[in-house]
């Protein structure tokens, strides 16, 4: 049975073992997180609106967007639809959830901790379909091609039928003893979809079937026991034309064929916060609370930013000129795209930023673990 360590973010309780924090191991002694120091501004940083969907704690909740649209849940089991910064429809789900949201024109998915899936109508709310997965799901489903694709707990992939949550498929393979407890969703281009394993794998699977198409090697585990040996792919892979890069915790980074899965390049660099692609450059926040910018064709280092130590960021997003990152006091940093540098800081509630910044036209989407919902614009 494989016991599972909560690297996203969460302190874990390990059977035998005493509390373990994978992006602050050194929470209770040793170093302490850096202390934010002045910046001088070169960008522009303010919320364009902001609304309230309710707590998320213990999970993680990512909200969604679909054009201008956004979808937020949280664990109270509200779920609500803004359109341009304006609640369309609130409901509260019967249920209490415990993830993100997914969804598409027609449909949103969210998940609870007793593995029930839970499928709405975008245009008033309205409860679709209610569907049972093989445990707990932690990760935003993923709405694509007439599916919902769900990640359980225990690591199994299952897709329904979005018309009325028959199950089509569902794919497992076997993981570690210890494995990383993981928030992230499986990612949907055509027929392929792509998701990260324990053990440093990413698998890609036909979205038609469930079928194995390839499984590329992100990180081999190393180490003596088992805690050393943890190389989980624990957050979302990003693609760029024909490349998909991944990155493992106590592993590397490393791109590969979309196609093929091929492997084009690999760094090593730890991660269980995740990674951003655009068209220059591959950006990744390391364990240690570095945010590192790589050449997208060759992985060799353009800058690094160190002066966030331990802050427990987010996986950086660039967007514009500039490259976001959020932290565990709900900070927004804005840095420069070309060398790293502190362009512009934003303050939101105060808690935690724990899901991935999100796009959200020109503006940056994001969720604290308080409820708060904010869009900011930066430039």
């Amino acid at each position: 049975m494989t016991r599972v360590l909560f690297a996203a973010l969460l302190p874990v309780l390990l059977a035998g073992c005493s509390t373990f924090d994978a992006l602050n191991p050194f929470a209770s002694s040793g170093p302490k997180m850096a202390e934010l120091q002045p910046i001088q501004a070169t960008a522009r940083a303010r919320v364009v609106w902001q609304d309230g969907v309710g707590k998320g704690d213990p999970y993680t909740f990512s909200p969604a967007v679909v054009g201008s649209t956004v979808y937020a849940a949280a664990r109270d089991g509200t779920v609500v639809r803004f359109d341009d910064g304006r609640p369309v429809w609130r409901i509260k789900a019967e249920k209490q959830l415990a993830g993100g949201v997914g969804a598409d024109q027609r449909l949103l998915a969210v998940g609870t901790a007793k593995g029930e899936v839970l499928a709405f109508d975008t245009t008033d709310g309205k409860l679709l379909w209610e569907a049972k997965a093989s445990s707990e799901v932690l990760a935003p489903p993923a709405v694509a091609g007439g599916l919902v694709i769900v990640r359980s707990g225990d690591h199994r992939l299952a897709a329904y039928a979005a018309a009325d949550g028959s199950r089509k498929w569902i794919y497992q393979r076997p993981t570690p003893p210890l494995a990383v407890r993981v928030m992230a969703s499986p990612v949907v281009v055509d027929k392929y979809v792509f998701v990260g394993f324990p053990g440093g794998k990413l698998i890609a699977v036909n979205a038609d079937n469930g079928a194995p198409l390839w499984e590329g090697t992100v990180a081999l585990p190393k180490g003596a026991t088992e805690l050393d040996r943890i190389a989980d792919v624990s957050s979302l892979p990003v693609i760029d034309g024909r490349m998909i890069c991944a990155v493992a915790f106590q592993g590397r980074i490393s791109c590969f064929d979309l196609g093929s899965g091929n492997l084009v390049w690999a760094r090593d660099i730890s991660s269980s916060a995740g990674l951003s692609i655009d068209s220059r450059y591959v950006y990744v926040a390391d364990d240690q609370g570095a945010v590192h910018a790589l050449d997208k064709a060759t992985g060799s280092s353009i800058w690094k930013q160190d002066q966030l130590f331990l802050r427990q960021l987010t996986a950086p997003l660039a967007i514009g000129s500039l490259v976001a990152v959020a932290d565990v006091q709900g900070v927004v940093h804005l840095l420069s795209r070309d060398d790293g540098s502190f362009a512009a800081r934003l303050n939101t509630d105060g808690s935690p930023v724990r899901a991935p910044l999100q796009k959200l036209g020109n503006e940056l989407l994001l969720q604290t673990r308080a409820g708060g919902v904010y869009a900011i614009d930066a430039q």
